[in-house]
């Protein structure tokens, strides 16, 4: 079997889950990285054996070297659209990380460039590989708990609230990132729906701020945020079915908590990060009487992110692979609830 050579950019601590799902993997090599940082360079570069002349402060002479088979994109969001642009170009088969860009204008031209030159594509959102997500969809496609009429979504963390003080960092500029909790967690409920349920058919919502100002650790100065720290929105998605969502990075007690609850007409389904290989199958077993039961996800929903992107790169589409236009419908999408918040008014598709 065919060993895949992967050219790894962006060698932050995104990065060590990758080289690990990798490793796991079992059929990939990396064998060049990339990383503006030259102190990561190097010990990343000495933690994998990487040839000095692999190791790469320009992204696009990786892309470019001949002797990549794929790549792998860990990066902040403000190089993600030039990242995808150089693959794209260069016909090179490749996995980026979410959100598909910054802003939903860099996406366009983007969608423009794979119609006319397509490669395997897949983007980061590692959720659709939660088994007790992945069963839901089952249950939810076999109609076990009957027509859905309704949902909720939240996935909250604790790192940016005001009682740990995080300091100024990339995550909260917004010439990198585009949004806040949005962009990094909300981009995750939002392919999450969609993999579940259908297309986003008309959005409302909120954002807000909750710390206006942060230090820079680098100048001991106060910057001003501009990014959301809180997001919260509605949809109607494909048939009719009702969503509610909610995320910030200022829930205290919570350390990586998403979840969804299914409403249908015969029972309800609860899945969450928190106990990922089990969900929660509420239903009526005889009349007035209410059954919970516990589910174990199947062997089948245990499928990793990286298994899938081996299928790509040999030529298959798997089911429920979270591709390019994936990526692309969630920046759409993204700049939707922005908009929505900003006008206070429905944004339809």
């Amino acid at each position: 079997m065919k060993t895949f050579r992967i050219g790894l950019i962006g060698l932050g601590g995104m990065a060590g889950a990758h080289i690990r799902w990798m490793v796991a993997e079992g059929r990939f090599e990396i064998v060049a990285v990339s990383d503006v940082n030259a102190d990561a360079l190097a010990k990343v570069g000495n933690q994998l054996g990487i040839a000095s002349e692999k190791r790469y402060t320009d992204f696009e002479r990786l892309i470019e070297d001949p002797d990549v088979d794929a790549v792998v994109s860990v990066t902040p969001n403000n190089v993600h659209a030039d990242i995808v642009r150089a693959c794209l170009q260069a016909s090179k088969p490749f996995m980026a990380e979410k959100p598909f860009t910054r802003v939903f204008e860099e996406a366009i031209p983007l969608l423009e460039l794979y119609v006319q030159k397509p490669v395997p594509a897949m983007f980061g959102f590692t959720y659709r590989y939660t088994p007790a997500f992945r069963y839901a969809r089952e249950l939810v496609r076999e109609g076990r708990i009957g027509t859905v009429r309704s949902f909720s979504f939240q996935y909250l963390q604790s790192g940016g609230s005001a009682l740990y003080d995080h300091s100024y960092s990339w995550r909260f500029n917004k010439d990198i990132t585009g949004t806040g909790a949005l962009g990094d967690l909300g981009s995750h409920m939002i392919d999450m729906a969609r993999f579940l349920f259908g297309e986003f058919q008309e959005i409302s919502a909120q954002l807000q701020t909750f710390i206006p100002e942060r230090r820079d650790p680098a100048t001991g100065k106060m910057v001003k945020i501009e990014v959301d720290d809180f997001a919260s929105f509605q949809a109607r998605m494909t048939g009719g079915i009702m969503g509610v969502f909610q995320t910030t990075r200022n829930a205290i007690g919570s350390g990586n908590q998403h979840e969804v609850s299914i409403y249908g007409d015969s029972g309800t389904i609860h899945a969450s990060t928190l106990n990922p290989d089990q969900l929660i199958w509420i239903r009526e077993e005889a009349p007035g009487q209410l059954v919970k039961a516990t589910l174990d996800a199947p062997k089948h929903c245990k499928v990793t992110q990286y298994a899938d992107f081996l299928a790509l790169l040999e030529g298959a589409v798997p089911e429920g692979v979270p591709g390019f236009m994936d990526g692309y419908r969630n920046q759409e999408i993204l700049d939707a609830i922005v908009r929505a918040s900003e006008t206070k008014a429905v944004i339809h598709f």
